[in-house]
């Protein structure tokens, strides 16, 4: 292997809401588990055929977590860094999207809501192969 990506998602202190930001104490998600997993093996399965790389890992938590607990880690081997890096940025926004993992955060005034997960535009078309494979 030359090359191994992570990813880890820790829990923020804080949301950028529409104009301000707000103090988050914690996160609490939620998982259909069955589906989450069926789900999540697909994305994995797609990663491994779209990139060249030779194997992707993730692993997201469920129930409560405090501030700085790690929630979600994507790992991702290849060959070469850009099928591992590109396969990587695939796979959390995938999840992100496509999984049934629904995040309450608990704001620091004591009042709580569902988070929607939604993407950003991406920089970065990340389903595109890079020439000669770096």
């Amino acid at each position: 292997m030359g090359a191994l990506v992570t990813f880890v998602g820790w829990v923020r202190g804080h949301t950028d809401e529409v104009g301000h930001r707000r103090s988050v104490s914690q996160l609490e998600y939620q998982v259909y588990e069955p589906l989450a997993v069926s789900e999540g093996n697909l994305v994995l399965q797609e990663a491994e055929q779209r990139f060249e790389i030779a194997s992707a890992r993730c692993v997201h938590r469920s129930g409560t977590l405090q501030i700085r607990d790690a929630a979600v880690w994507v790992g991702v081997t290849a060959a070469h860094r850009d099928g591992a890096f590109r396969a990587c940025r695939y796979i959390i926004d995938e999840i992100k999207v496509r999984l049934p993992i629904w995040k309450r955060e608990t704001y620091s005034d004591g009042n709580s809501g569902w988070v929607n997960c939604q993407l950003p535009e991406p920089a970065v078309d990340a389903t595109q192969k890079a020439p000669g494979g770096e």
